[in-house]
């Protein structure tokens, strides 16, 4: 009985391990789709990993990232909010949120995400100063057109 209980767990963590290392490699394959820019496999493989590990925040971001190629912005942003749901302070994340509310001309949402993006960037902080032009151009030509 003792070598019967040995044998299943030993099982067990076979088979864990073996859907372990498979997720992990639907996150590598899928990246390495997405780095030759064939969206569409990566995209099914993104979306797989998703099954496995629906907290993966990366591949949300990158499923976003896939939408934004195919101009969907829809499902862009509907990838990005899941990823900040899981990621709060994903700089990337937030950048891309902020231009998306300044293409709708949200601006008050727009404003609200550059503060939290001004506190959590390290990455893109460059892109901190072309999101505050950007915004007051457009804030002027809506006032313009008032």
């Amino acid at each position: 009985m003792k070598i019967l209980i040995k044998i299943i767990f030993l099982n067990i963590l076979l088979f864990n391990n073996c859907i372990a290392n498979s997720t992990e490699n639907y996150f590598d394959e899928a990246v390495e789709k997405y780095n030759l820019k064939d969206y569409k496999k990566s995209k099914f493989l993104f979306q797989r990993n998703i099954v496995f590990n629906p907290k993966d925040a990366d591949s949300y971001l990158y499923l976003a990232k896939i939408y934004k190629s195919e101009e969907n912005q829809n499902e862009e942003e509907k990838n990005l909010n899941t990823t900040l749901l899981l990621q709060p302070n994903n700089e990337e994340a937030i950048y891309m949120l902020i231009e998306i509310n300044l293409d709708k001309s949200n601006f008050s949402e727009a404003n609200q995400l550059l503060k939290k993006f001004e506190t959590v960037c390290q990455n893109f902080c460059s892109k901190k100063k072309q999101v505050k032009k950007d915004l007051q151009n457009l804030e002027a030509k809506n006032e313009n057109k008032q």
